[in-house]
């Protein structure tokens, strides 16, 4: 496989070039535009001008949960707990809705502290117990066991009232009660994300029925964001960086209108991006509901898009099921073959990481100048910051 050397995917990001705060009004950021090579600008609200009627625009409806626990031990030590994805029940609905216990794979703070069997936190709003106890070490995450003494409050109720929502890392600030309400797309709604997805951050209910009026569609899926999105290359070669494995989560029907918009799809955001392209994959062996990283790179595919995607349809209504459950560990890096995707909306992302590599992907290595336009034209960077939208 080619060497990608992630040197070659930098850029000067200053600490005053990232948004810490969304603008009042989300549609109101910058918009990026490019197509044919050539860059201009406009605002959000006027996104509906850069897509073309009949288009079908899809999004992620994920949700972030307030993923973050604070515990004390009796000597006043601190242990954070964040939850990242649910071991028992596996399932995120199931976990989120359990009412006596569940387990999930977390970080675990100040870990080497938390040596007592279990550790307590009494949530007053709900009148019960948590309490959570440290099992296996799995690299630098655990198994964490949670149960609490009230049958009628489920794990996601406990959560909402004393967790903490997981805003990025790099906006080096504390949580404020205001990132529940900007730190959400307005059209979430499946909990199990520790990050959004952020490209849909500019979304608002007019600029949506703006997009409708013009009779470009809209569909959605599901695909919970893990914390391995903020996670940096640091390997020399990109493709010996390890990438995480998502969710995903994707209705029958989205599925069919997806086929019969072929060749006019919109993503918004890289996770509706890398759920769309796995699609394909996951339809030439619909029975295994898998995507390797690079399993697009190390095999031949012949199946057209429309096949693959009417096999899983397929396989979905042979099984008696409605909605596509599976997971993605997909890299889209140089040298990726798009086969779903048409047009992205997405954010700028950071130097030197999988994100803008996909970016890079998608408009044939041109990133660079997308990005020293927006460095040169003061758009804002990374979660927070403005908007983009690239076509290939």
């Amino acid at each position: 496989m080619k060497p990608i050397y992630i040197a070659d995917y930098n850029y000067p990001l200053p600490d005053e070039r990232i948004a810490k705060y969304p603008l009042a009004e989300r549609d109101h950021s910058k918009l990026l535009v490019y197509r044919d090579g050539k860059v201009s600008e406009d605002r959000f609200y006027h996104i509906g001008d850069h897509i073309a009627p009949h288009s079908l625009l899809v999004y992620n409806n994920t949700r972030v949960i307030q993923a973050r626990l604070e515990f004390h031990k009796s000597s006043g030590a601190r242990i954070e707990v964040f939850c990242l994805e649910p071991i028992a029940p596996h399932d995120y609905q199931l976990s989120l809705g359990a009412t006596t216990g569940c387990t999930w794979k977390c970080m675990v703070g100040n870990a080497k502290k938390f040596n007592v069997e279990s550790l307590e936190l009494r949530v007053e709003r709900l009148g019960v117990t948590l309490r959570v106890s440290k099992g296996e070490q799995r690299g630098n995450t655990y198994e964490v066991h949670f149960s609490w003494n009230n049958e009628k409050v489920s794990f996601a109720e406990i959560l909402d009232a004393v967790g903490e929502l997981p805003i990025p890392p790099y906006l080096n600030r504390k949580t404020e009660e205001s990132d529940k309400r900007t730190y959400q797309t307005v059209y979430s709604r499946i909990k199990g994300s520790v990050a959004a997805p952020t490209a849909g951050l500019h979304f608002t209910e007019r600029v949506l029925d703006d997009i409708r009026s013009r009779g470009i569609e809209t569909e959605e899926l599901t695909l919970h964001v893990g914390a391995g999105t903020f996670l940096p290359v640091k390997t020399a070669d990109a493709n010996e960086h390890t990438m995480h494995t998502e969710i995903i989560a994707v209705p029958k029907k989205a599925i069919e209108h997806i086929i019969s918009k072929l060749g006019h799809i919109v993503a918004v955001g890289t996770t509706s991006m890398r759920t769309l392209e796995s699609l394909y994959f996951i339809g030439c062996h619909p029975d295994q509901p898998t995507v390797g990283q690079f399993e697009p790179y190390e095999n031949e595919f012949t199946l057209s898009v429309k096949d693959s995607l009417q096999a899983i349809v397929d396989y979905l209504e042979a099984t008696g099921q409605e909605t596509l459950h599976a997971e993605t560990q997909i890299m889209i890096k140089p040298g990726y073959e798009f086969r779903v995707v048409d047009q992205l909306i997405t954010n700028f992302h950071q130097p030197q990481s999988t994100l803008l590599l996909l970016v890079s992907a998608f408009v044939n290595g041109d990133w660079k100048t997308i990005y020293d336009y927006a460095l040169s034209h003061d758009f804002r960077f990374l979660s927070y910051g403005d908007s983009s939208i690239l076509t290939r």
